[in-house]
């Protein structure tokens, strides 16, 4: 199965309903379900910015998985929607240029499965 490595906060932050878009500097033409794994890497001081939610932040593990249904272009236009929907989530660091991955079926897993992350979308089998 595919899975994306995500780092922290960001990870648990889809994980647990708070963010619907992933973004990144490239766009794919996959579309599916994927896993999704936190990285190791951790952005501290966004990090911070969310702890008040008292949701886990495990990094090195696969903790959920969401279905990727559409890969967006930011623009103005998108980067206004996402800061009203949520001004703590989206309000900070949208990239013009960037892309958006757009999710649903977003689900935790019971059980994290500790594993070492990639970059881009990569394969995991048991």
């Amino acid at each position: 199965m595919k899975v994306l490595s995500i780092r922290q906060p960001w990870a648990s932050l889809i994980v647990y309903g708070y963010k619907k878009y992933e973004f990144r500097s490239w766009k794919t033409k996959y579309r599916g379900e994927f896993l999704i794994h936190a990285s190791k890497m951790v952005e501290k001081d966004n990090l911070e910015r969310f702890k008040h939610l008292n949701i886990p932040f495990p990094t090195g593990v696969i903790m959920g998985k969401a279905y990727l249904e559409e890969v967006l272009e930011m623009d103005k236009e998108l980067e206004e929607k996402l800061k009203k929907e949520n001004a703590l989530v989206y309000g900070k660091s949208l990239t013009r240029g960037a892309y958006a991955f757009k999710l649903r079926d977003i689900t935790k897993l019971d059980n994290y499965i500790e594993v070492k992350g990639k970059l881009g979308f990569w394969n995991f089998s048991r």
